[in-house]
């Protein structure tokens, strides 16, 4: 293309009108911030400006970071365009796995990633003049974590390195602060961090300026581009029927169903391209399935995972006419340029990475979109004409959403940042500048992991074993089962089963790691051709770390291990507190202490043992699902995870006893055990006192009369409260040793606590030291004397005390007796001659005046023998029958 289309191409991006001002902000602070919306230019124009390449300006080295390894590429290839060169010549890019730069490269774009390992191997930058950090609004963990290192570089080495951290959509004061120096403010962070108020807020400050000065510094100014000014219509297409909210990685096939419509009749109703935004790979994959006989029309799919010629064809643009419809994860959102597209269509979902650290387990999790993503989406039918943008949820949802996407570092797995803050020489990450600190139990369990795998030490600072895992370009579990499965099983195939799992192979090819090792080892797809790829690049990387393993396993069978063995052993090498137990059909114990289910069909299910690879857990659910594992055996696992190995005694209630066993366990994996016939005395009593907090007190021997004491005692706390204690289960197992000390001292298992007697032992409890326990009998009778003569037990079971009595029994009393020194009268129970209640009162003379007429009337006839006088307030009571007929 002639020289001259490329010189009106970079005439006509917006961002022209803000580079002077960039350049002056640099040369006064060496610090920028500069948000300029999609499609102006500031990933293209910007860094060759920086570099001298366009404007004449003096020749610098800039190193350009993006979060993706297609956006890295793409912007290289663009900027390389703009030149009228080829990638590789003055602007080119390295991905891991892939590099197209030579000595005379002046623009270099990374991932990243990418850039976090140069930093690690030389902290000067040493030729680097200036560094742009793009699309930082993302707030992805290797961004911050680049910005925090590039400002510690500022400040300790290298004043002179120019920074600038460039977005469409950000929080620009809050980067500004962060850039500048900061100012007190904020949550209070440690030394060194941003506190803020959300999601990457402006009201926070860092100690220490990045410009190599003392104390806070100003903000660091933020430069702003004008946008393109083609408008785009928000057209707002909610389903009839509300989708399902998204759960774990489960989106609502009718919300699906529902885009593909609303793809269909955006082609119906406008012209030009379409993009549509999918939370991810198998999203994409089913709306892809829905669109499939579009006359016409083109249906490409974009994600880190799609093939380059795929990449590249879609940003080439449409060739022959055809219309194309695009389907892309948030890829798409301000890393690339999509020629040709007018109409966006936006699902409303994004996903986010989310660590369960109690369960040791990472995934993916499906989230709404931000208000910032969604802005950034809809503006891409804007970049090159007016267009419109379709979205998915109702209007009056828009003002819900999250401002900004939720930053990375809140909630993902911290083990390879708490790595590479462990060889920058900051273990707990508290002097860096960071625009949200990390958590704090996040840390803490990343930093148990790294102890773990031998790449920290008890302090946390990285060990030479870590320096080496973090050098490799990996997650430390994998560069740990690297280093140390290569020992075992030779360089090649420990790197060719390191490169499956640091990319999960695609669903089809099953959950069998060895079966997919070797449908890879044979495919043609394109998964296979980056698996090959990232193999060499990890075998390579081993040798010239010197720790390429023994010669005998490079490329052969390895010692005497077969695809399985080797499987099972890397993937328990990476992920120890995965290995598996099998307890039922398709059931598996992790020694996480994770419950495990295969799927349907799966072939591993009569394996004893597992190494799990990839498991995710649903929501509500207590088991994880399987999702790709590998046959091991527990010789291969006690090895790999022995610093979960453990063995001592154990006591505890279980099965309704105390069971007392000395066992090995493989974290919460039961090995063997073996009874113990002389337990710790103090962790039987443990054990006791657990058995009654699951099983209660009925456990012990309750007697009627120490029941009976129990329910007087309870009525006396009720009713005076003071020296008289609670008696409830919750109560008295709080008190055991008060009350039962002695007999817990003595008892070893269930029998034992069977025969204590609880009445005895609860008269422990009474109020001796005070006195009110002589007085226990006047306070709350056993059994009170009727006009009768009968002494009547007094029923305390119920909320009120019950006086139960022949009605005859009770002739001339006007008056319930009351207890608890006078302060509750007895509530009466008029018995018939049968022992049935003719009454219940608490007012006997109200009784005798109205309701014993009716009483009388209705048994009289029944009980003749019985006495039933007119007047029963002057009746004999009597126990007896009449002696005449």
């Amino acid at each position: 293309m002639p020289a001259d289309v490329r010189a009106e191409a970079l005439d006509r991006l917006p961002v022209r009108e803000a580079v002077p001002e960039l350049l002056r902000a640099l040369d006064d602070r060496g610090v920028a911030v500069l948000c300029a919306p999609p499609g102006t230019g500031k990933t293209t124009l910007v860094p060759l400006v920086l570099a001298g390449l366009v404007g004449g300006g003096p020749v610098r080295r800039v190193l350009v970071a993006e979060p993706r390894r297609i956006a890295a590429r793409a912007a290289a290839r663009r900027m390389a365009w703009l030149l009228g060169e080829r990638p590789g010549g003055r602007v080119g890019f390295t991905v891991r796995g892939e590099r197209q730069a030579g000595p005379g490269t002046v623009v270099e774009v990374v991932t990243t990633g990418v850039l976090l390992q140069r930093l690690q191997r030389d902290q000067e930058l040493a030729g680097v003049d200036v560094v742009v950090l793009d699309e930082c609004h993302e707030r992805h963990l290797d961004a911050d974590t680049a910005a925090a290192f590039l400002l510690d570089v500022r400040a300790a080495l290298r004043p002179d390195l120019r920074l600038i951290a460039a977005s469409a959509t950000t929080d620009a004061a809050g980067w500004a602060r962060l850039l500048g120096g900061g100012e007190d403010g904020g949550d209070g962070g440690p030394a060194g961090q941003v506190g803020t108020g959300g999601n990457g807020g402006a009201d926070g400050g860092t100690d220490g300026g990045a410009d190599g000065g003392e104390g806070p510094g100003e903000p660091a100014p933020v430069v702003s581009a004008p946008g393109v000014s083609h408008p785009v219509e928000v057209v707002w297409a909610p389903p009839e029927r509300p989708a399902r909210p998204p759960h774990g990685m489960r989106v609502d096939p009718a919300l699906l169903d529902h885009v593909s419509a609303v793809v269909r009749r955006a082609l119906r109703e406008r012209e030009g391209d379409v993009l549509c935004f999918l939370p991810g790979v198998g999203e994409i994959a089913r709306v892809a399935g829905k669109l499939g006989g579009l006359a016409d029309v083109e249906v490409l799919q974009v994600h880190g995972r799609a093939p380059a010629a795929v990449q590249e064809a879609v940003l080439a643009g449409a060739d022959g006419g055809r219309r194309r419809v695009v389907l892309a994860t948030s890829v798409a959102e301000s890393s690339l340029t999509v020629p040709g597209v007018r109409i966006v269509v936006d699902c409303g979902l994004a996903r986010e990475p989310r660590m369960d650290h109690a369960r040791g387990l990472s995934a993916l999790t499906t989230v709404r979109a931000s208000r910032a993503a969604a802005r950034q989406r809809a503006g891409r039918a804007g970049r090159e004409a007016p267009g419109v943008v379709y979205r998915c949820w109702p209007e009056a949802e828009d003002a819900r959403l999250p401002r900004f996407p939720s930053p990375e570092i809140a909630g993902a797995d911290l083990t390879a940042f708490a790595l590479q803050t462990a060889c920058w020489g900051d273990p707990d990450a508290s002097g860096l500048a960071l625009l949200d600190p990390p958590p704090a139990g996040a840390m803490a369990a990343a930093r148990e992991t790294l102890t773990a795998i031998g790449a920290v030490d008890a302090a946390g600072r990285a060990t030479e074993r870590g320096t080496r895992m973090a050098r490799l370009g990996l997650h430390p579990r994998l560069a740990r089962a690297l280093i140390d499965g290569a020992k075992e099983v030779g360089a090649r195939r420990a790197a060719e089963v390191v490169a499956l799992l640091s990319e999960e192979p695609p669903r089809e090819y099953g959950d069998d790691l060895a079966a997919a090792w070797r449908t890879a080892r044979h495919g043609g797809d394109p998964y296979a051709a980056r698996w090959r790829q990232e193999a060499r690049r990890l075998e390579h990387a081993l040798t010239a770390a010197g720790t390429s393993g023994t010669d005998g396993g490079r490329g052969g069978a390895g010692p005497g291990r077969g695809d399985d063995a080797v499987a099972g052993l890397m993937a328990a090498l990476a992920f120890p507190e995965r290995v598996a137990r099998r307890r039922g059909e398709r059931a598996y114990l992790m020694a996480a202490g994770t419950g495990a289910e295969l799927g349907d069909g799966s072939r591993l299910g009569g394996a004893p043992w597992l190494a799990v690879a990839v498991a995710d857990r649903p929501v509500a659910s207590a088991s994880a699902r399987v999702r790709l594992a590998a046959v091991t055996d527990e010789d291969t696992a006690r090895s790999a995870a022995a610093a979960l190995a453990s063995e001592g005694e154990e006591v505890r209630w279980a099965d309704g006893d105390v069971l007392a066993r000395r066992v090995a366990r493989l974290g919460s994996i039961e090995l063997v055990s073996r009874p113990l016939a002389d337990p710790d005395p103090e962790l039987v009593r443990q054990a006791l006192l657990g058995g009654l907090r699951r099983e209660g007190t009925g456990l012990l021997r309750w007697s009627a009369q120490a029941a009976a004491v129990r329910q007087r005692m309870g009525f006396l706390h009720r009713e005076l409260g003071g020296a008289w204690p609670d008696v409830s289960d919750e109560a008295l197992l709080d008190r055991a040793d008060d009350w039962l000390g002695t007999e817990l001292a003595r008892a070893r298992g269930r029998a034992d606590l069977g025969r204590v007697d609880a009445g005895q032992a609860l008269a422990r409890l009474m109020p001796w030291a005070t006195g009110e326990a002589a007085r226990f009998e006047e306070l709350a009778p056993e059994r009170i004397e009727v006009p009768s003569g009968s002494r009547v037990r007094v029923d305390y079971g119920a909320d009120r005390p019950v006086l139960a009595a022949k009605l005859q029994e009770l002739f001339g009393w006007q008056e319930a007796p009351r207890i608890a020194g006078g302060r509750v009268p007895l509530l009466i129970h008029l018995l018939s001659p049968a022992g049935r209640p003719a009454a219940v009162t608490a007012d006997l003379a109200s009784f005798w005046k109205d309701g014993y007429r009716s009483v009388r009337a209705e048994l009289r006839g029944r009980y003749p023998k019985h006495p039933w006088p007119e007047d029963p307030t002057t009746a004999e009571p009597t126990r007896r029958t009449n002696t005449r007929r």
